[in-house]
């Protein structure tokens, strides 16, 4: 086993990460569960944008987003994902590449009715990454949602939860003179116990 101590001391990588989560919750002014998430299309060509972290669970990691998106649909292709969140404040960050699967429908329903209700009807509103003419159009989709779907609507079909399955997690904390500490967990399969490197800065 790898000499580990303090920020990267522990047997359970989701449980380093729920601790760096926490102390991030603490001192950035915005958005610390955010994450860049990274998919592949169809052609092989990257995709990456910026969605937010919302369970670290005792296997995996949970977001959230339209099904019918382009993330969505690249994952659906591909099934496969990797992430990156950053903590300029701490000096932080965590990778992560794994397997992607839908969580369970009473957990998307559960998150779903946890949002707000302006949340909640823009899911049913936004044609995520489709085009789009104008805002106003936005608006007035928004207006037909409310009008159809009133103060309690339905989580949408074409929206819930996916769930990060990693074959490999990396913690990094910055060093003097860019000395960082880098360790790596991986695992051939999810089925498979983890083996931890340190890396090179």
């Amino acid at each position: 086993m790898t000499n580990r101590s303090g920020i990267f001391s522990g047997d359970d990588p989701f449980r380093i990460a729920r601790l760096w989560l926490g102390e991030a919750e603490a001192v950035e002014p915005n958005d610390p569960n955010a994450i860049a998430l990274a998919t592949v299309d169809p052609d092989g060509m990257p995709n990456v944008r910026m969605v937010l972290l919302k369970e670290i669970e005792p296997e995996g990691f949970v977001f959230y987003t339209n099904y019918e998106s382009a993330k969505g649909q690249e994952l659906a292709a591909n099934g496969k994902a990797a992430f990156v969140m950053h903590w300029k404040s701490l000096r932080r960050q965590i990778r992560v590449r794994g397997l992607v699967e839908k969580v369970e429908e009473a957990q998307s329903d559960a998150y779903y009715s946890s949002r707000s209700l302006q949340s909640r009807l823009g899911a049913w509103a936004s044609h995520q990454s489709r085009p789009l003419t104008t805002r106003a159009a936005l608006m007035a989709e928004v207006a037909k949602a409310t009008a159809k779907h009133g103060t309690n609507p339905k989580r949408p079909p074409y929206w819930g939860g996916y769930r990060i399955v990693p074959t490999e997690i990396e913690f990094w904390a910055d060093g003097a003179f860019r000395l960082h500490d880098r360790f790596r967990w991986s695992r051939d399969t999810i089925q498979d116990s983890w083996s931890i490197q340190r890396l090179n800065p």
